[in-house]
């Protein structure tokens, strides 16, 4: 009865358990990709039936010689079984063959010896006797207890009384070790569930103290039925070079799960694919770039039609400023798995940056409407989406369309998952109110990217920028307190980080902007210094010199934005307007006709360089002007 009460409470604690989980899930069963579990995604049933059937001898085999071991046993790890006349189906019918006889022993020895000793046990003298000859299993130990006394009243004597312990029978311990071997493995059998891998070393765990045990009693029966000295030296030996051996396999194993690299190295003999492709991921963590290419395309050599290796060599080329073949990979990886978001992100990026707006759009827009269903991973998935559609916006909001772009950041703070960080998102949508002149609902937008994120370096920019703004009636502060509000903001962001050269431009144009020319112009030295390789930064800085009266030092700064952008008219056109101050007027001349062949109907440029003929004539450089 006490039995039947834990198999229950056991029984009810896991169907609890499982319950939970499932409603932990969403009520539905997990998705697994067919790579994980290959057997499972294949429409024939002969092929789903051998192959489960030899998984359980595989991992029998793992536990009896674990010679070849792998961090995952996924795609093509373990080949499907997909006729009858499959070598391999020979192993299976040993192992359950085996398996069979094992139970029988078990089982049916037990019962067959219980049925002979019925009824013909009895205690006399206090010894056990059957037939009037004792029976002692191999297990069966008489253990004295000075405790037990018993007292004969006639004569006085005493005598121990003996209770007898009895270790379990061989027949107990081989049902319990089955028992420990095969009831924990069953969840992994897909039997009852298709489940997420192939073989998984992990759920060999419990099993293999089952194994252990039937190991152990096999050494020992053989112990008692072996007589000679010669015979259990030889047992000895055997046990003592298994404990060795496996003792020298544990040893070795640890060391391949020392690091990551040495984990996925050692796993390219079972399943190369995978190996490659995670130790591509490890190299280019390391800064491995050129390995952690070969490494993906190793592993796209063993399984072509992999999206995540060809996204990840996809994003690893794109790093490197290869941005055609990254395109190319990410459109592979897109017709490989075409609910793979990232993927569409980063393409329609690369579009964007090469000036293929339209393109861009589209890209965005399929992203979007990508459906939630069947996804491997849904919470990446969702945060792609809410990334493209950020992106999108700001596309749109580059182009004016404002109403358009809050719509889609709207959209976007529909769909973000939890984790997605929106502090960007909010701060775009306060760029579009404050480019609507709604400067409330901006102002709102800017301290909700701040609540998410204090530490944002845009949101303080643009937040500053508002404030720096005339005052306005909803900012409930003085002109006075308005801009010192608005310098304080500036000040933190270069704070948060000092070698963001657009930080300190931001802060220089509302240096400007306060006529402290001097101040702006320390900024603007700084913030070219700092980001000397982009153009905004380096031509804004430029020109805040020159509004300072820093001829000399803004003429360095127009020639390194012409430099940067050689074929930039408006950068040509400034840097011929500062030589021409500075009464460099030949250089002058050149970079205004350059400026001109460039933008032939520029009206500023034209003027500029009729008054500098004018001088030149002057001054006898020219003879006559055009």
């Amino acid at each position: 009865m006490r039995l039947l009460l834990s198999v229950f409470l056991l029984g009810s604690w896991g169907i609890f358990l499982l319950g939970f989980r499932l409603y932990w899930m969403g009520n539905k069963p997990p998705n697994f990709s067919n790579s994980d579990n290959p057997a499972a995604d294949c429409p024939c049933f002969l092929t789903r039936a051998l192959t489960f059937l030899y998984l359980p001898v595989m991992n029998m085999w793992l536990l009896l010689c674990p010679d070849r071991l792998s961090f995952d046993w996924s795609m093509d790890a373990l080949p499907l079984l997909r006729s009858i006349t499959d070598w391999r189906n020979l192993h299976t019918i040993i192992f359950y063959a085996t398996l069979l006889a094992l139970a029988w022993f078990g089982l049916f020895n037990r019962t067959f010896k219980e049925k002979e000793t019925n009824g013909k046990a009895h205690v006399a003298n206090g010894k056990s006797s059957t037939n009037g000859h004792s029976y002692h299993s191999d297990y069966e130990h008489s253990i004295p207890d000075s405790d037990s006394v018993q007292t004969n009243g006639a004569n006085g004597t005493k005598k121990h009384c003996i209770p007898r312990t009895s270790l379990p029978t061989t027949e107990n311990v081989v049902v319990f070790s089955l028992g420990l071997m095969a009831i924990p493995f069953l969840p992994a059998t897909n039997l009852f569930f298709y489940v997420g891998f192939v073989v998984a070393e992990r759920v060999l765990y419990i099993p293999s103290m089952g194994f252990c045990l039937l190991v152990a009693v096999g050494m020992r029966a053989l112990w008692i039925r072996l007589r000679t000295n010669s015979s259990r030296t030889l047992v000895l030996a055997c046990s003592a070079s298994l404990v060795l051996l496996f003792g020298v396999k544990t040893f070795l194993r640890n060391q391949d799960w020392h690091n990551e690299e040495m984990l996925y190295k050692s796993g390219i003999i079972v399943n190369p694919a995978k190996a490659w492709g995670n130790l591509g991921n490890v190299l280019k963590n390391q800064g491995k770039m050129a390995e952690a290419e070969q490494a993906y395309r190793n592993a796209l050599y063993y399984r072509r039609n992999m999206a995540d290796m060809l996204y990840n060599l996809g994003l690893l080329l794109q790093e490197n400023n290869k941005f055609s073949e990254a395109l190319h990979y990410y459109k592979l990886a897109i017709g490989s798995r075409p609910t793979l978001a990232s993927a569409y992100l980063n393409t329609g990026i690369i579009q964007m940056n090469q000036g293929r707006l339209d393109e861009a759009k589209r890209t965005f827009l399929t992203c979007a409407d990508i459906p939630d269903e069947n996804l491997k991973d849904p919470h990446a998935h969702k945060s792609s989406v809410t990334s493209c559609l950020y992106n999108l916006g700001k596309l749109l909001h580059e182009q004016g369309h404002q109403e358009e772009a809050l719509s889609v950041y709207k959209e976007a703070i529909q769909k973000m998952p939890k984790q997605f960080a929106p502090q960007s998102l909010y701060n775009m949508m306060g760029e579009a109110y404050m480019r609507m002149n709604k400067l409330a609902d901006a102002e709102y937008w800017y301290r909700e990217s701040l609540r998410a994120k204090p530490d944002h370096i845009p949101a303080h920019l643009t937040y500053g920028k508002l404030l720096a703004m005339t005052p306005k009636p909803f900012l409930c502060l003085s002109t006075k307190g308005q801009k010192a509000e608005a310098e304080k903001y500036l000040i933190k962001a270069i704070q948060l980080d000092p070698t963001k050269g657009n930080c300190y431009m931001h802060y220089g144009q509302f240096l400007l902007e306060e006529s402290r020319l001097l101040e702006a112009a320390e900024m603007a030295q700084k913030a070219a210094q700092l980001d000397s390789e982009e153009f905004d930064v380096v031509f804004s800085a430029a020109h805040m010199l020159r509004q300072a009266s820093l001829n000399d030092a803004a003429e360095k700064y127009y020639k390194q934005a012409a430099s940067l952008r050689p074929d930039y008219p408006a950068a040509l056109m400034n840097l011929g307007a500062i030589l021409h101050l500075n009464g460099k007027l030949q250089e002058a001349e050149a970079n205004y006709l350059r400026a001109l062949q460039l933008k032939p109907d520029d009206t500023i440029t034209q003027s500029n360089l009729r008054k500098l003929w004018n001088i030149m004539e002057k001054q006898g450089l020219r003879t006559m002007a055009p």
